[in-house]
């Protein structure tokens, strides 16, 4: 869920969580961006686009999965997003390139692939400085490049990353807190399904997680791709990609641990 106006954000969750509550899930409030593309009047934040060819440093390998090239899917420049991140954003990474295997090959070879680790994703940073265009080598897709910006907003987690340690409930009427997030905030319209995000939280309506926790807490979140059709890109029935990275991975600029997770109807 994202808001434009955080006090408004606040005063809603205490409002239908009640005082404890609501007060214990605002402060999992992230802050995160819509990617709305750029116009004359909207221009781009940095280098931020989708589509397009990489922004690599010279010398760096497009990344490949089992012999095929993976399709690089969006650059996020992390410079012109700090100020909003602040201590949201523990390194300054330059630029990250999203990658992702979406081969442009038959079917029947595609299926030959063992397809369910990590590897099939990477997310690689760039030197601003330093990166140059890259071009996808086939058979990795090349889809066209978009320029976009990236509204500042507030996000609050889905009832799906939500755990029952995270605000207190009445267990006698929920049987936990999804429920009480599902049930308090229905009618709230403030999903993100079917958009493109960065950093906040995801949009989790598919009924699981995507944040994964671990001894450090919750997953990153970094970004949040949906089907786009004038990209010519699609993740299934409706579906959508998000990239996380484990937290502690996160703090020490280590994303070589990043993942993609898939959902769809």
């Amino acid at each position: 869920m994202e808001f434009d106006d955080p006090a408004g954000m606040r005063r809603l969750c205490s409002e239908r969580l009640g005082e404890e509550a609501g007060h214990q899930f605002a402060a999992l409030s992230r802050r995160g961006f819509r990617l709305e593309p750029a116009t004359a009047d909207v221009p781009p934040t940095g280098l931020c686009r989708l589509g397009g060819p990489a922004l690599l440093e010279p010398g760096t390998d497009w990344p490949e999965f089992q012999g095929v090239p993976l399709s690089l899917h969006a650059v996020l420049d992390t410079d012109a997003l700090a100020p909003w991140l602040g201590d949201q954003l523990p390194t300054r990474p330059g630029l990250l390139d999203f990658f992702h295997l979406d081969p442009d090959i038959p079917y029947e070879e595609y299926r030959a692939l063992d397809v369910s680790g990590p590897e099939v994703c990477r997310v690689i940073p760039a030197d601003p400085a330093r990166a140059v265009e890259t071009a996808a080598p086939e058979p990795a897709r090349s889809y066209p490049a978009r320029p976009v910006h990236a509204a500042e907003v507030t996000m609050l987690p889905d009832c799906w990353d939500v755990e029952d340690d995270d605000i207190a409930f009445d267990p006698d009427e929920h049987w936990g807190a999804p429920s009480l997030i599902l049930t308090a905030l229905d009618d709230v319209d403030g999903n993100t399904a079917g958009r493109h995000c960065a950093f906040g939280w995801p949009d989790t309506s598919y009924g699981s997680p995507v944040t994964a926790r671990d001894p450090d807490g919750p997953a990153v979140h970094l970004l949040q791709l949906a089907g786009d059709a004038e990209l010519g890109w699609g993740f299934g029935d409706a579906g959508t990609m998000y990239f996380t990275i484990p937290a502690k991975a996160f703090a020490t600029g280590d994303f070589g641990k990043a993942e993609a997770i898939g959902r769809c109807c």
